[in-house]
């Protein structure tokens, strides 16, 4: 009885030790060993223990005791450390006693866990294309790390006194939001995969992208087969990472509007700089009066004569000025009307983010923020491609239909819920009036 005390007091470490950082191939390695080890030293207590309930023939006496301290709802664990909350299950419930027969059972889910962790490493060193995948994204910021950084880059200081520097600081911002677009893409790819994927490697791949240089860890799978992954100390379920990317998609497309106003003032800076210096100071001029001479009257008379000669031509040239001002009236009308629509929709599309800011909301909400991208869209589309803003209105155009599906699938998602509670009620009605019109007794009804 004494040797199985003092395995069962190794518990916790050997319990720490089940999981599996996912990284370089070298590292994924290197753990497969100290899990056999932590299996090894598992079957060796279980033996312990069926001798124990042989020797004694005792099947649920609680002299098992694993070493912790519950203080809240936080689990201590001696020489480990603290263990956040959601990973408590692993390691048992907040009785300071169990059943040898019990503590078999907590056993053999241990070694499971550890034959499934080296299956899952097995599967990643044996598929050379996700190990490259993820050892590419191990150079990479992490998804949350990134944003923020871009975030912080946006708080800029425009110098509105220099142009070279607002030049450059223009430049920055529309890099920054081609980085955030990005971003979003990245989001919709890890929602999608994990989301929708059926394999776990697959699922795998868009965690990794997700966590990218921090790294993450395969910590335990709960009773709803629930995956639990830390990275940096934090623990997080699947679901927690897919609320995570709704929360950035709503953060990214704030930050981009707050990046096209910063733009707009640094380019009517700009343009504000450039016109004050185009108007050239009136330099005063010395004018010598000379008198009229003969050859200065001929001069003038051949002058005039040209000029009657000239006149012949200009009615066709009167005519080709004119077409060519008609063309560039309409081509004024097509530049004005661009510039119009591209600021009618940075407008739509500000009022459309600050609508959803802070969830939840009622539907009314979440349609009217979709009608304002929608609008939005249809506005960017219009603008042809040989005005000024066409680029602009591209990318605008790109990530302003991404918010308009987010959005779509949010109203669709409220309207089934909105509907799922009026045929809940409309049933409970049906119910109550069924029960009082009823002429059967209370034990038929």
């Amino acid at each position: 009885m004494a040797n199985l005390e003092i395995l069962v007091s190794e518990l916790p470490t050997l319990i720490q030790s089940l999981k599996l950082t996912i990284g370089d191939s070298n590292e994924i390695i290197e753990q497969i060993i100290p899990i056999n080890n932590a299996q090894e030293k598992l079957r060796n207590i279980k033996k312990l223990i069926a001798q124990e309930l042989r020797f004694e023939n005792v099947k649920n006496s609680a002299i098992a005791t694993l070493p912790r301290l519950i203080t809240g709802a936080t689990l201590f664990i001696p020489s480990v450390g603290l263990v956040d909350p959601v990973l408590a299950e692993k390691f048992g419930n907040s009785e300071t006693k169990i059943s040898l027969t019990d503590l078999q059972s907590k056993i053999d889910s241990w070694i499971e866990w550890g034959y499934f962790l080296q299956a899952i490493a097995a599967d990643i060193l044996s598929d050379i294309q996700l190990a490259n995948q993820i050892n590419s994204d191990i150079n990479h910021l992490s998804l949350t790390a990134n944003f923020q950084l871009i975030s912080e880059s946006l708080k800029l200081n425009l110098d509105f006194g220099n142009s070279n520097l607002l030049e450059c600081q223009i430049q920055k911002i529309s890099n920054y939001q081609n980085d955030l677009l990005q971003l979003q893409h990245k989001l919709n790819y890890i929602f999608i995969t994990i989301k929708n994927s059926r394999s776990l490697l697959n699922i795998l791949l868009g965690v990794s992208v997700f966590y990218g240089k921090s790294g993450f860890t395969l910590e335990w799978l709960d009773d709803d087969h629930e995956l639990i992954i830390s990275s940096e100390g934090k623990f997080q379920e699947l679901t927690d990472i897919l609320n995570d990317c709704d929360y950035f998609q709503e953060q990214i497309a704030a930050v981009i509007i707050q990046g096209d106003t910063l733009r707009k003032q640094a380019e009517q800076a700009l343009k504000k700089i450039e016109q004050e210096s185009s108007k050239e100071p009136i330099i005063s001029q010395h004018v010598e009066i000379v008198p009229f001479s003969t050859q200065k009257i001929v001069r003038s008379a051949l002058v005039i004569v040209s000029s009657l000669l000239i006149l012949g031509f200009g009615d066709w040239k009167i005519k080709e000025q004119s077409s060519q001002l008609q063309q560039m009236s309409l081509s004024l009308t097509q530049e004005e009307s661009a510039i119009a629509n591209f600021k009618s929709a940075q407008k739509l599309g500000m009022e459309a983010a600050s609508l959803v800011q802070n969830p939840p909301h009622p539907l009314q909400v979440w349609q009217e923020a979709e009608t304002k991208w929608h609008q939005a869209i249809i506005l960017l589309d219009s603008i042809p491609n040989e005005t000024s803003v066409s680029e602009r209105a591209k990318k605008k155009l790109a990530y302003y239909r991404i918010n308009y599906k987010s959005i779509s699938q949010r109203v669709l998602i409220e309207k089934k819920t909105l509907a799922n509670l009026e045929s809940t009620q409309n049933l409970a009605i049906e119910a109550n009036l069924f029960v009082q019109n009823s002429p059967h007794s209370l034990l038929v009804r």
